[in-house]
């Protein structure tokens, strides 16, 4: 292993040694040519032709391919220029005015005219002192960027200029071009992170765009990089990429692409697409013209997209996982009623809606088993939290109800015992729950309540919430050791429905649980009055079904379980 980077260097190097071979041999094959051509021209020099007379300065000026304007500075006491004053202007510059100002902006050139008290704003750029300077040294002043403003009739006209400023005789020569065009450039250049240049292969002359350096991360000032100076800057994975680009656009004569990673502080990442520049068509390829596109952002999102996609994934399979513990739990723990109640003289229902936020499993419970004395135990608790930890605590508690319950003791002390099984299982194993048991002979059922909603007892129609034990409700299950419970006793009468359910199906968040009581309640009577559920299991499931689909919704923040129980006639 400790080899490995010594032999990625020999590798590195042998590849920028072909790069260079590659380059040198381009080289000396442009130089054969550009000697065939020297050798194949005529040897014998052509007579001159008669030297014609000397050219006018109107001529001159109109032979210009930019606009200019021969102008004569009025310079002040104190050196400054005050104004300038037209002398002549050439053709470009008339096409120039034309095309951006109406002809009631343009001043009337029959003969001098004041440029500055024409041109308010021009004044307040850098023209005067560009003027002053070229007047003053002698010098040519420029290229600057003159961005000015023309009033006109019907608008306001912007004017953005490269100006440059150089002495003509006694007079100053004011040429101009378009200068929206560089600054176009020059933001595209910083807008999308993009430089250009053009290296010339036979005497490794390169022209660079203007933020060619800014753009690579090069000090300014620094020579331009050849062709060879940028592969060593280029790190090893992406060198043979560069190798491959630079043997398409030379030898193969084709415009490609690569991708580069410059080495430096963050290792940025460019996208390079060259093309070839031929001498003549059909020709050897004299030049390498390509664009250089910073990455490294674009990058840097896919490789953070490509992470989050396998967190994402990872988290997915843990998630199928788990939701298939869950669901197997589920089927172990939670029971399904048909008739085992039937020979009590009892129908029961129960309907489960599992948190789909939390693997679709949480800490709700039930349970209806005969016991050896002949009563049927039926208790319906709410562990605390979600997900596999509160349906491990609510296996924990059901199973130790199902053998507790084998003592025959009361329900009271049933209900304290498991109590001390929750605070023994650790400070975080908190429960609700309902325990009770049915006595088939008085149709009675005595219940205790620790920490949970009161059942609801259906009778003639109407809903009311059965009254607390006389020591009132005891504590949530595993908060604190040895604490006692009391059971209520409620007679059944036939037809009536005891409705035991968790709080998922009624609590709101940030609402009064009073006011989650009464819902529950009206929502139990207008099912009722809807459809009297008919004997028999199905029925009464139908019931419980319709219950829960109406309180149920987005809103609900845990899961939610009802139990249905019936008194029926027996024989």
């Amino acid at each position: 292993m400790a080899e490995a980077p010594s032999r990625r260097d020999a590798r590195s190097r042998l590849e920028l040694q072909a790069i260079r071979a590659l380059l040198d041999a381009q080289r000396r094959r442009i130089r054969a040519y550009v000697e065939l051509q020297q050798s194949s021209a005529p040897v014998r020099a052509p007579v001159p032709p008669p030297v014609p007379s000397d050219p006018t300065g109107h001529e001159v000026l109109d032979a210009l391919p930019l606009p200019a304007v021969l102008v004569q500075p009025l310079i002040g006491e104190d050196g400054s220029v005050r104004d300038a004053f037209y002398v002549r202007q050439n053709a470009a510059a008339r096409e120039y005015g034309a095309s951006r100002l109406p002809e009631s902006a343009l001043p009337l050139w029959s003969g001098p005219a004041a440029l500055f008290a024409h041109f308010p704003a021009l004044a307040h750029t850098a023209v005067p002192a560009m003027l002053a300077r070229a007047y003053r040294d002698r010098t040519p002043q420029g290229p600057e960027s003159v961005e000015w403003v023309v009033s006109t009739a019907r608008c306001p006209v912007r004017l953005n200029d490269e100006v440059r400023v150089a002495p003509c005789g006694e007079h100053l020569l004011i040429t101009w071009q378009p200068g929206h065009r560089r600054r176009m450039t020059d933001a595209a250049q910083q807008l999308v992170r993009t430089c250009w240049a053009e290296w010339n292969l036979g005497d490794l002359h390169v022209e660079p765009s203007r933020r060619f350096h800014e753009v690579l991360g090069l000090p300014g000032g620094t020579p331009v990089p050849t062709l060879f100076d940028l592969a060593a800057t280029v790190t090893a994975d992406t060198l043979p990429q560069l190798y491959q680009a630079l043997y398409d656009v030379i030898l193969r004569k084709r415009k490609t692409e690569c991708r580069l990673r410059l080495a430096g502080a963050g290792e940025r990442v460019f996208r390079m697409v060259a093309e070839p520049v031929r001498i003549a068509p059909g020709s050897l390829v004299w030049a390498l013209r390509a664009v250089l596109i910073d990455v490294t952002a674009e990058r840097r999102r896919r490789e953070t997209a490509e992470y989050a996609a396998r967190e994402a994934h990872r988290q997915l399979e843990r998630v199928e996982a788990v939701t298939e513990v869950a669901d197997v739990l589920r089927q172990a723990v939670i029971p399904q009623f048909q008739d085992e109640l039937g020979s009590y003289g009892l129908d029961a229902a129960a309907v489960y809606r599992p948190d789909a936020r939390e693997a679709r499993i949480g800490g709700d419970w039930y349970k209806a088993r005969k016991l050896p004395d002949g009563e049927p135990l039926i208790a319906l608790g709410d562990a605390r939290g979600h997900g596999l930890e509160a349906a491990t605590l609510m296996a924990k508690l059901r199973y130790a109800l199902a053998g507790l319950a084998y003592t025959e003791q009361p329900v009271e002390r049933l209900t304290q015992w498991l109590n001390e099984v929750a605070c023994a299982d650790g400070t975080e194993s908190t429960a609700t729950a309902v325990i009770a048991r049915y006595q088939p002979g008085p149709a009675r059922l005595r219940w205790t309540c620790a920490g949970h909603p009161r059942p609801v007892l259906l009778r003639d129609g109407r809903a009311t919430q059965l009254p607390d034990p006389v020591d009132g409700p005891g504590l949530t299950l595993g908060v604190l050791p040895g604490a006692t419970y009391t059971a209520a006793a409620t007679d059944l009468r036939v037809g009536d429905i005891v409705l035991i359910y968790s709080d998922g199906l009624t609590e709101r968040r940030d609402h009064d649980p009073d006011e989650d009581t009464r819902r529950f309640l009206a929502a139990a009577e207008e099912c009722l009055a809807e459809a009297v559920p008919r004997s028999g299991h199905d029925a009464l499931q139908d019931y419980a079904e319709r219950l829960v689909a109406r309180l149920d919704g987005p809103h609900r923040a845990d899961d939610a379980t009802l139990l249905a129980l019936r008194r029926i006639a027996t024989d």
